[in-house]
């Protein structure tokens, strides 16, 4: 969808995101051929369907905002904007615009995930809390002991990857409650270097940390849908 903005063909999904796609794909296949049997009496697969559809919109939009941040990134040579040319202005502009479109999305796509799994394995997390993310369904499948074939591996991506997420999580908190954190990093500098030239927040560690939150996206996708696949099988 993006690969335009470089001159390149569309992206041809490898490894885990195809391996996600596949499952999500073979899911709705599922799904929609008990729809088609008349076993959707409650109207409750069509349900998984559209949202299912709507994982695959979403973590295809966010790799697809992964790569732009990433290859504008490359761009950026300078260490601070009054260093900048107007055309690496440009970039970094881009640059930022994607990387937080990115980081956002998947905190977004996570929170969908929650809503699909919470409804397909019958965890109640509502009662617990009215409003909950991803992490509040799973810490909810870990107190039940619930489906632990799908449970403790869904635990262990999250933990393998739990500092890049917590950092990732702070800056979703603070573009989304407080202000940008470009914003936030110049502030910071302000206060430490009144009336030099800003510093660029680290860019290559934010790049890190986004690649691990797709990994983190695409191997909880692989995992979730795999399981679901068998589960919706038996009903």
């Amino acid at each position: 969808m993006l690969r335009f903005l470089f001159d390149e063909p569309e992206r041809k999904p490898e490894g885990r995101l195809a391996e996600a796609i596949q499952l999500m794909n073979q899911f709705i296949a599922i799904v929609h051929g008990k729809i088609e049997a008349g076993k959707d009496v409650d109207h409750k697969l069509r349900t998984y369907e559209v949202w299912t559809q709507g994982l695959l919109a979403s973590v295809n939009e966010i790799e697809q905002s992964c790569y732009a941040a990433r290859r504008f990134k490359e761009r950026i040579k300078s260490t601070s904007v009054s260093q900048m040319s107007e055309e690496e202005k440009l970039d970094y502009q881009r640059y930022v615009y994607f990387d937080k479109n990115a980081f956002i999305r998947i905190f977004a796509l996570l929170d969908k995930l929650s809503i699909f799994l919470n409804d397909l394995l019958d965890m109640k997390t509502e009662r617990i809390k009215p409003h909950f993310s991803y992490f509040t369904v799973l810490r909810n499948m870990r107190d039940k002991k619930a489906h632990p074939d799908l449970t403790w591996k869904l635990n262990d991506i999250k933990e393998s990857l739990k500092e890049p997420m917590g950092r990732l999580r702070k800056r979703r908190n603070t573009e989304i409650h407080y202000m940008n954190t470009e914003m936030q990093d110049d502030l910071a500098q302000a206060h430490q270097i009144y009336g030099q030239a800003f510093r660029l927040e680290n860019i290559e560690a934010q790049a890190d940390d986004l690649q691990h939150g797709l990994q983190l996206v695409t191997g909880t996708l692989r995992l979730a849908f795999d399981y679901a696949c068998r589960l919706i099988q038996t009903r």
